[in-house]
């Protein structure tokens, strides 16, 4: 019962945000249309109507939605972007969860982005908005990407989404030592919320998708090439892809190791030479410098 109360609560909080979204493009449309466009799979019409009522979203509202979910049992992670300095990749990631219309039916898009580089690191398409289907798989991808080690200085940063404090999702996190941080309104989420645009308008709109696999086909090529080709300003005009090739061929560029070696020039304890193969023959032990 606590297991269908707490998934139940999950799409709850993610219909609101859709509904909050589809309320940006249609500000008049009636909440009952808005259910024939979303068709909650574990949610009727009237309970539908009825969320939206508690919500007031009945009407186009200049208020974000957000204020109100903030309820009581509702977990809250503290805004830890707000003072971040990004001076590397796997510090900060960025996600959200957005939705994806083909032929009067929505899918639901999920994405993580590393805000250094602005590579989409994990992302996932789902038909349903538990957490199973969304920010696990996604957030599963990006571990594994990143070689499956432990993230013990990365912020995963979100909204207010019942699918970033689900009890399997925190468990995940904390196994790879991942902090967790949320934002109260979408603005404070925005490199998450430009990759949706990007990915939806650049891309998708743009192609034809008539079923579930054919979106999913087109977002796996919509998500490489975007990562592989698409050249970024902030990043010097490289995509995300070259641009961290680029930091790590830079941080393997180190300066050589010195080796302790006698010199015979430099006629003193210490000096070396980049390469062992250059160094000077140390002196017969019996001429060594006293």
């Amino acid at each position: 019962m606590i297991n269908r109360y707490r998934k139940n609560m999950e799409e709850e909080h993610q219909l609101l945000s859709l509904v909050h979204d589809i309320r940006k493009d249609h500000p008049t449309m009636g909440v009952r249309d808005i259910y024939y466009k979303l068709r909650p799979e574990n949610m009727g019409r009237d309970a539908f109507e009825a969320l939206c009522k508690r919500y007031d979203l009945m009407s186009k509202r200049d208020r974000n939605y957000r204020r109100t979910t903030d309820s009581t049992g509702v977990v809250r992670f503290n805004n830890l972007m707000e003072t971040i300095e990004l001076t590397s990749t796997d510090q900060l990631w960025q996600t959200d969860i957005t939705y994806f219309e083909v032929n009067r039916k929505f899918y639901y898009l999920t994405f993580i982005l590393d805000a250094y580089s602005r590579r989409i690191v994990g992302y996932h398409v789902s038909k349903r908005l538990y957490t199973e289907d969304t920010t696990l798989p996604a957030l599963w991808m990006a571990i594994l990407l990143r070689g499956n080690k432990k993230l013990c200085k990365l912020i995963l940063h979100s909204d207010g989404g019942g699918q970033y404090y689900d009890t399997d999702f925190l468990e995940l996190t904390k196994l790879f030592e991942i902090t967790n941080s949320m934002c109260e309104y979408a603005w404070e989420n925005g490199k998450a919320e430009r990759i949706n645009g990007i990915i939806k308008n650049n891309y998708l709109k743009h192609w034809k998708i008539n079923t579930y696999e054919e979106l999913v086909k087109e977002v796996d090529r919509a998500v490489y090439l975007y990562n592989t080709e698409k050249p970024h300003i902030e990043l010097q005009r490289m995509s995300p892809v070259v641009f961290e090739n680029k930091i790590i061929s830079l941080s393997e560029q180190t300066t050589p190791k010195m080796t302790k070696s006698f010199n015979a020039k430099a006629r003193f304890l210490g000096a070396s030479s980049p390469k062992k193969s250059e160094q000077t023959p140390p002196l017969n032990q019996n001429v060594l410098p006293q």
